[in-house]
């Protein structure tokens, strides 16, 4: 008899079909779930011109979320369009006083010899 260790990601206490045998990747695709969570709802805030089905947008926010490295490196060095926004106010705190510089002893002259 053997035994298998079967690793299933639960989300809002439904356990999906999807079994791992390797913890990391049951991790990873619990990560990739998260992403595509906050990409969904990031589009559906989003002010877009057209209306989307929930299932178009989640279909389009997981593939969004499983390629997120190749989906990075296309965005890589994209810089926004429109006003920037707001950045936060620095408070300045007082800075710390300065150490004073202690001068190392001057060498005192010897007299020359007698």
């Amino acid at each position: 008899m053997a035994v298998i260790t079967k690793y299933v990601v639960v989300r809002n206490g439904v356990e999906l079909d999807k079994e791992f045998l390797v913890k990391k990747e049951a991790e990873a695709y619990d990560k990739m779930l998260d992403a595509a969570e906050k990409l969904a709802a990031f589009i559906r805030d989003g002010d877009l011109d057209i209306e989307l089905a929930d299932g178009t947008i989640d279909a389009i926010a997981v593939f969004l979320a499983k390629n997120g490295p190749e989906v990075t490196r296309i965005l890589r060095g994209l810089k926004p369009i429109g006003p920037a926004a707001p950045k936060p106010v620095e408070t300045k705190s007082t800075p710390p006083e300065k150490a004073a510089k202690k001068k190392a002893p001057a060498a005192k002259a010897k007299p020359k010899g007698k």
